[in-house]
């Protein structure tokens, strides 16, 4: 059994790659658990010093994975190419926990008592399509780091860099069996990541429909989970805001990987005293976005994923007040112009997360409005302030309920700060200093003293 990889450009298939059958999913766990053993038996500066070596040859490989990337799913190649340069990133920052990953010795009456952070053993990391490379790496390399076996399944519509980075990881020497990628579908090699016994974590970034059974199914086996799951971040420009510098930014804040970003500011409030300049300073901006050919250096957004995609992203527009649009090129391919609407709180576009690059605008009245306003949808991943007034900075950032905010920035991921969501975008979190110690468990042991 295969399926067929379609190139988003062009629409046309390209490649078939083996489903994996229960008994091959069962199998890849097996040599999981068993390469484990010697893996989490090493000292720690030896699985340090594997992780760079699997990092370098990464590092040698940015120009091959990224016109993958390209191929697989669309990304404009300068991004593609940050997105592989990011892996051996990660790869070289996780290098660091093994040797970190120090327990504690607490005084005690009558002895000594001594912690130690030990791995779970087999990791299941499921990734989803709009950033294979990225959101692989952030699972694999702390579970890695710690002392763990990873078995990854890839997207089935964008499987290849994830495929060529399991083929990498032999090259650098890591054991057979360690990290082993497995491709087919959700409904299969995804659920048995819950369900198999010897995966004793699962990390899952996709829906929030998905991600609700994924941890309903770990709940069942009492297994931990990670939840990366949906967003309908918000932008909010306060009219003291540098407005130049707000709109010039807000096309990539949004169009970004064609709006397929859970990050992604779908939803931009803006004060009502400014709202209609922002709106003139905002259309020039997105009319200037370009839209084009991924191998292009100078393009900034590439098609969506697939056709159903595409569908269901203009399905949005049904009943929507379109602003304006920017430029797409006609044809084959998976092509989608930018669009602005303008939008009430209540609206379908306002609250649903459209994951394309379809972005609502909504003023606000003042400060207390636009945390109301950020925080009536059921999403809280991530979103952005813009204002000159660091007390109202302040304020608002913690009044508005996202894991994820930026002031004056729509940055959202650091590989070395703490990335998650809260309400429906997710449960717990990825990345940053202490990430690897997720992917452990704490055994407490004893010593009397007599």
């Amino acid at each position: 059994m295969s399926f067929t990889l379609v190139d988003p450009t062009t629409g046309r298939a390209f490649r078939d790659v083996p489903r994996a059958s229960l008994d091959e999913v069962d199998a890849a766990i097996a040599s999981a658990v068993a390469a484990q053993r010697g893996w989490a038996d090493l000292a720690p500066v030896a699985r340090a010093d594997a992780l760079r070596r699997f990092a370098s040859v990464v590092d040698a490989h940015v120009e091959e994975l990224a016109q993958l990337e390209v191929l697989n799913s669309g990304h404009p190649v300068e991004s593609a190419r940050w997105e592989a340069g990011h892996v051996a990133q990660v790869l070289n920052f996780y290098a660091g926990a093994p040797e970190r990953l120090s327990g504690q010795q607490i005084p005690v009456a009558g002895g000594l008592d001594v912690t130690f952070h030990e791995p779970y053993g087999v990791v299941g990391i499921i990734v989803p399509w709009n950033f294979p490379m990225t959101i692989a790496s952030w699972g694999f390399a702390p579970a890695l780091a710690a002392g763990n076996a990873v078995v990854l399944k890839p997207a089935e519509l964008t499987p290849l860099t994830a495929l060529r980075l399991g083929e990498l990881a032999l090259e650098a020497g890591l054991p057979e069996g360690l990290f082993t990628v497995v491709t087919g579908s959700g409904s299969l090699v995804g659920q048995r990541f819950v369900s198999h016994p010897d995966v004793r974590k699962v990390v899952f970034t996709g829906s929030t429909e998905v991600g609700v059974d994924v941890a309903a199914g770990c709940a069942r086996m009492l297994k931990p989970v990670t939840l990366e799951l949906g967003g309908k971040s918000a932008n909010v420009v306060f009219a003291d805001a540098d407005l130049e510098q707000a709109a010039a930014a807000a096309p990539g804040a949004v169009f970004d990987n064609a709006g397929q970003d859970c990050c992604a500011r779908s939803r931009i409030l803006v004060e009502r005293s400014a709202y209609d300049r922002f709106l003139e300073l905002l259309e020039p901006a997105v009319a200037a976005w370009r839209v084009g050919d991924p191998a292009r250096d100078d393009t900034q957004m590439g098609p969506l994923i697939s056709a159903s995609h595409r569908d269901t992203v203009a399905g949005f527009l049904d009943d929507a007040r379109v602003a304006f649009r920017g430029s797409a090129p006609e044809g084959d391919g998976f092509w989608f112009a930018p669009t602005v609407v303008l939008a009430e709180p209540g609206d379908r576009i306002a609250q649903e997360e459209v994951f394309g690059p379809v972005v609502a605008v909504m003023p606000f009245d003042d400060e207390a409005d636009a945390v109301r306003l950020a925080n009536s949808t059921v999403y809280g991943l991530a979103g952005s302030i813009w204002t000159q007034n660091l007390g109202r900075a302040l304020r608002v950032s913690r009044g508005v309920k996202s894991g994820v905010l930026s002031v004056n920035s729509h940055s959202s991921v650091r590989y070395w700060t703490p990335f998650g969501g809260m309400k429906a975008s997710g449960l717990g979190r990825e990345l940053g200093p202490d990430a690897a110690e997720h992917f452990t468990e704490t055994k407490n042991v004893f010593f009397a003293a007599d």
